[in-house]
C-alpha cells in the first residue's frame, strides 16, 4: 500500500536555546522559509519549523523547535529537552550577557537532555560589526571548552545559517546511524539505518 512509503528516511529533532533576543527566531525564519524581518517578536512559550532535506543521500525531516529565553518560560522549555537529538546554542554577539549565559544554558542540557546529545554553538548577529562586544575567538574558546562546533552567523545577511543547521543535523544523523537510532529515526528509517551501518561506519 502507498502509506509504506515514507517520504523521508530519518526525522531529527533539533532545539534552538539562548536568552531572549539572540535572534533564535529570525536564524529559524531565514533557514525554514528564506525570510528575514527587522521587527523583534518574542516567542511566547516555543514554536516549531519543519524542514525538510537531501544529505549524503538521505532524506532528513528535520523538526527545528525554537524556544522563548525568557525565565518565566524557563520549565516549559527544559521539557522540551528531552526527545532532542541536536541543540543549537546561541548568542548575541553585541551581548556580553548572551554569551556568559550560554554555561548555564549548557547546565540546563547536562540536568535535562539525553547524555549523548549533540550541541553546537551560534554567535549570531555577526554582521553587526561595531556593536561587537564577543569576539570569535571567545567564541571559538568557549566552544573548544564544550568540544563542539561553533559559527558566527547573520539571520539579516544570511551568513553561516544554513551551514550550521546543516551541520548539526550531519553531526546527529551520523551518531543515529551508529547507534542504531529508534528516537531518531521512525518506521522503515530504522531498518534503513541499521541495513547502511556497516556503509556508513567512514563516517
Amino acid at each position: 500500500m502507498a502509506r509504506q512509503e515514507n517520504p523521508f528516511d530519518m526525522q531529527i529533532k533539533l532545539l534552538m536555546i539562548g536568552d531572549s533576543g539572540v535572534g533564535k527566531t529570525c536564524l529559524l525564519l531565514r533557514y525554514a522559509n528564506d525570510s528575514f524581518s527587522p521587527t523583534f517578536i518574542t516567542t511566547i512559550g516555543i514554536d516549531f519549523k519543519i524542514k525538510n532535506l537531501e544529505l549524503d543521500g538521505r532524506r532528513i525531516k528535520l523538526q527545528i523547535w525554537d524556544t522563548a529565553g525568557q525565565e518565566r518560560f524557563r520549565t516549559i522549555t527544559t521539557s522540551y529537552f528531552r526527545g532532542a537529538q541536536g541543540i543549537l546554542l546561541v548568542y548575541d554577539v553585541t551581548d556580553r550577557r548572551s554569551f556568559e549565559s550560554i554555561r548555564n544554558w549548557v547546565g540546563q542540557i547536562q540536568q535535562h537532555a539525553d547524555v549523548h546529545v549533540n550541541k553546537i554553538l551560534i554567535g549570531n548577529k555577526c554582521d553587526m560589526t561595531p556593536q561587537r562586544v564577543v569576539s570569535t575567538e571567545e567564541g571559538q574558546s568557549l566552544a573548544n571548552d564544550f568540544g563542539i562546533q561553533f559559527f558566527e552567523t547573520s539571520a539579516k545577511n544570511d551568513i553561516n545559517v544554513e551551514k550550521s543547521f546543516v551541520t548539526i543535523a550531519r553531526e546527529v544523523k551520523n551518531r543515529m546511524l551508529v547507534d542504531g537510532g529508534p528516537r531518531a529515526t521512525g518506521g522503515k528509517a530504522i531498518v534503513d539505518a541499521k541495513r547502511s551501518n556497516e556503509a556508513k561506519k567512514c563516517c
